[in-house]
This record gives structure tokens, C-alpha cells and sequence, in this order.
């Protein structure tokens, strides 16, 4: 089975069910708060923590490593693939996508996909979840906005309704599977990095340290990269194409959020496989995504077309679209 997105607007139009489905309980509200400001707190921790000592090659490694599989998951799986339905994936690739995905710590995929199709359906509009907009456009509203954009939305008690935004994914036994197994995933995410880091260095203390580099600073890292995305490329930025929202690309998070940072263009061609549409923009996400049709795990591939994003763009912008955008 594979996701389907409906067009944003057919949610205006048809409105079958409400966009909320209660709140969450005390304990989820408090565990999102929890997953959110430990790893922050590690993250402050990390330049006193990482000067002269606690800090090595394994730990970097392993860092890296973790960041990006668990980041692609989240870039390719939850975002490209099970939000918008950029490519069909065979099912060994749908199930990984979901797995890898999931241990980002960023919420069960269901839920992640529901808010998400939820911010494109009303983005920065009255039912976006996480608009920098939402307080007015003067600066302490923008302020405010960006906070709320950033991160505390997560702390709002509602949960957006999944029956009426990612049916599909609830359908999907493999998947709904998954999003029940999120807590051992959480598990495996935080402990994964430290077992590794103890067997590579036969030690304790590079257990320790793995845990601290690889699973606390590196969900940090990842969550304020994937966070900057919904509140920094909503504000600030470049905006070649016409988009009913204030969406924005954001060149410097480019690498750092493999891809996602292109979010004007994206939000112009919401089910494109390729966000750096433009010459020269870098985007990781697709590069994989390319891979994937070559080996003949993903099919269906929605890559750019330069006529649709023509039409699209603003006055005074060339399309120059890169020779590599409509390939990955």
C-alpha cells in the first residue's frame, strides 16, 4: 500500500471530518516536552562538555552516521514519500523509511503525517499548527510567532485528527505497526549510539560519550534543523515562486536539513521529488531518492518539470532549473 496525498485545498472544499481529535493525555504532553528539552539541554552542554575532552572521532562518527539515517527518514519517508506522495516505494523501502524515520524522536509517523498534510492544507493560515504568522506581523508578534513556530507548538495539548488528514497510513498495517512501536524506537535511538560507541572503544567511558554525542546533542541537532524549517523558511528568505503562503528557501540549512530548506520551492510543488529545484542548490534527499528508482526500490518518481514550475514563477526570478532536477 502505498500513500496518497490529497490536493491541500480539497480539505477546504470537503471538510469530512473536524481537524482536531482531542488532546493529548498528560503523560503524551509531558513526554513530547521531555524528548524536546533534554536533548536541548545536551545540546547547551555540548561546547563546555566538548572542550579539551569527551569528544572523538567514534562519537563524531557515529553522530553523523545516526544523523543522517534517522534525518533521511524523516526528509525522504515522512515528508516526500509518506506526506506527499513524491515516489511508490516497494515495501522493504516503505517499512525502513518508517523505522528510520520514527527514531528521529520527532512522533510516531501517523501523527507527524497528519500535522504535516494539516500545514500544508492551511499554511499560515487560521489551522496551520505551526505558522510564524499566527500572532500578527509586528515585531513582539513575530517573536512570539517564531517561538511557536519553532517548537511551541509541540507543547499545545491538540492533536490534529489523523482519521481525516492520513487515513491512508491508519489503513496501512505495516505502518500503523510502526507508529505503535515508536516508544522501543525511541529506545533503540537513545541506546543504539552508546552500544556501539562502548563495543568500538571497548570501554565504558566511550559509551558514555557516544551516548551524549550520537543520541542526546545529535536528536537535538536534528530537531532544531527539522523545527528551523517550519518557523526560519516561513520567515526569512528567498521566494522565487508564487505560493499562497510566506514559505521561503533558506540556503544555509541546505546540507544541514538535506534538502528541506528549499521550501518555497517545495511549496509550490508540494509532491515533488527534488526541493533544490533551482541550478546549484543541493539537495540530498533527492540524490537518495535517485537511488532508489535505480535499484528499483522506488518507482513513480515525481521529479520537477520546468513547465509547471514555470508558470509559477514570481516576476523578476529565472527558473534556471538545475540539469540534475528533473533526474534527482
Amino acid at each position: 500500500m502505498t500513500s496518497v496525498l490529497r490536493h491541500p485545498d480539497s480539505e477546504e472544499r470537503q471538510a469530512p471530518q473536524p481537524l482536531l481529535s482531542g488532546e493529548q493525555t498528560p503523560t503524551e504532553n509531558f513526554l513530547v516536552k521531555l524528548f524536546a528539552v533534554v536533548p536541548l539541554l545536551a545540546l547547551a552542554a555540548s561546547v563546555p562538555f566538548a572542550w579539551g575532552w569527551g569528544l572523538g572521532w567514534v562519537d563524531l562518527g557515529l553522530a553523523a552516521g545516526f544523523y543522517f539515517l534517522t534525518g533521511l527518514g524523516v526528509t525522504i519517508g515522512f515528508h516526500r514519500y509518506f506526506t506527499h506522495g513524491a515516489f511508490k516505494a516497494n515495501r522493504g523501502l516503505r517499512i525502513a523509511l518508517a523505522v528510520a524515520g520514527s527514531m528521529a524522536m520527532q512522533g510516531p509517523v501517523i501523527g507527524w503525517v497528519a500535522d504535516h498534510r494539516r500545514h500544508h492544507a492551511f499554511a499560515d493560515r487560521e489551522g496551520d499548527p505551526h505558522s510564524p504568522w499566527r500572532f500578527g506581523t509586528t515585531p513582539a508578534a513575530l517573536a512570539r510567532g517564531f517561538w511557536h513556530a519553532h517548537m511551541g507548538w509541540l507543547f499545545d495539548r491538540e492533536k490534529t485528527n489523523a482519521q481525516r488528514f492520513a487515513p491512508d497510513l491508519l489503513a496501512d498495517r505495516d505502518i500503523a505497526r510502526i507508529d505503535r512501536l515508536f516508544p522501543l524506537l525511541t529506545v533503540v535511538t537513545l541506546l543504539a549510539p552508546a552500544v556501539l560507541g562502548g563495543v568500538i572503544t571497548m570501554s565504558w567511558w566511550g559509551a558514555v560519550t557516544a551516548f551524549f554525542w550520537a543520541s542526546l546533542v545529535r536528536v537535538a541537532l536534528l530537531h532544531h534543523v527539522t523545527w528551523s524549517v517550519n518557523s526560519l523558511c516561513h520567515m526569512i528568505g528567498d521566494r522565487p515562486f508564487a505560493a499562497r503562503d510566506k514559505s521561503a528557501n533558506f540556503w544555509p540549512l541546505a546540507i544541514a536539513s538535506m534538502g528541506e530548506s528549499w521550501h518555497n520551492s517545495h511549496h509550490a510543488d508540494p509532491t515533488g521529488a527534488r526541493h533544490g529545484v533551482r541550478r546549484g542548490q543541493l539537495d540530498i534527499s533527492a540524490r537518495l531518492i535517485w537511488l532508489f528508482e535505480k535499484a528499483g526500490w522506488a518507482t513513480d518518481v515525481r521529479w520537477p518539470k520546468a513547465d509547471r514550475l514555470g508558470r509559477k514563477l514570481n516576476p523578476g526570478h529565472s527558473l534556471s532549473l538545475g540539469r540534475s532536477a528533473s533526474r534527482g
